[in-house]
């Protein structure tokens, strides 16, 4: 079979497969993604607060998990937790090992990655605002949840969003470890393809393209959406 009847959707192709394991793998990127923007945004939070016990364990959150290195930490949520809902089985009269899903492990472990990073994005956003935006609003008695709803969130995403780009390419990337998980994202597929037909250069390469692929369109979607959020807004000469 040659090359390229290895990527076709009849017997013996792996197109349909590599396709699908592009999907899963924009999924978990996705989940990752949205799950690091919660953590993000609370720990952005915590070092913005003011408090010094919150500030330091967000401090410390952002160091630890931007210091260590991203397969660790896949290896480390997936075992991690898949301990910890075995203890707590066994604390509750169940025996035997309780493994976590392989989704929400590569998920999870994407998005407490993604969180770190988030979360400087998030903070240098909000001190991008405008101070006197903010003056104006508590003279005219905005409430907290008012003046966050109309002014802090939307200028917030506006000036996040150029970083919140740059970000989905690493979890995009990232995803690509978690299929030590055994999760039939694209990488796995392709390592199972190149295994089974003793043809790695093929899968690696075809992989490679369909990375490429939804790294340029998913931005493409970044784009307009940051286009579409400046709109009317003056930009600098360059």
């Amino acid at each position: 079979m040659s090359d390229l009847a290895i990527f076709g959707f009849g017997e013996g192709g792996w197109g349909l497969a590599l396709l699908e394991g592009a999907a899963m793998t924009l999924l978990v990127s996705a989940c990752g993604l949205m799950i690091g923007a919660a953590i993000g945004g609370l720990v952005a939070w915590a070092r913005l607060s003011g408090k010094r016990l919150a500030g330091a364990v967000g401090q410390a959150y952002a160091a630890l998990f931007r210091g260590l290195p991203e397969l660790l930490i896949v290896y480390f949520v997936y075992f991690g937790t898949s301990t910890l809902l075995t203890e707590t089985a066994l604390f509750f009269g169940h025996e035997g090992f309780v493994g976590v899903p392989a989704f929400a492990a590569g998920a999870l472990a994407v998005g407490v990655i993604s969180g770190a990073y988030q979360a400087e994005v998030f903070r240098a956003a909000y001190l991008a605002i405008s101070r006197g935006e903010l003056e104006a609003a508590i003279s005219v008695g905005m409430n907290r949840a008012l003046m966050a709803r109309r002014i802090i969130l939307p200028q917030v995403m506006r000036f996040a969003l150029p970083g919140l780009g740059n970000l989905w390419q690493v979890a995009l990337k990232d995803s690509s470890l978690i299929s030590v998980t055994g999760l039939a994202e694209l990488m796995r597929v392709s390592q199972v393809g190149a295994g089974s037909t003793h043809r790695p250069f093929a899968f690696y390469l075809g992989g490679a393209v369909l990375y490429l692929v939804m790294t340029v369109l998913t931005m493409r979607v970044f784009d307009i959406a940051e286009e579409r959020a400046t709109r009317g807004v003056r930009r600098a000469a360059v």
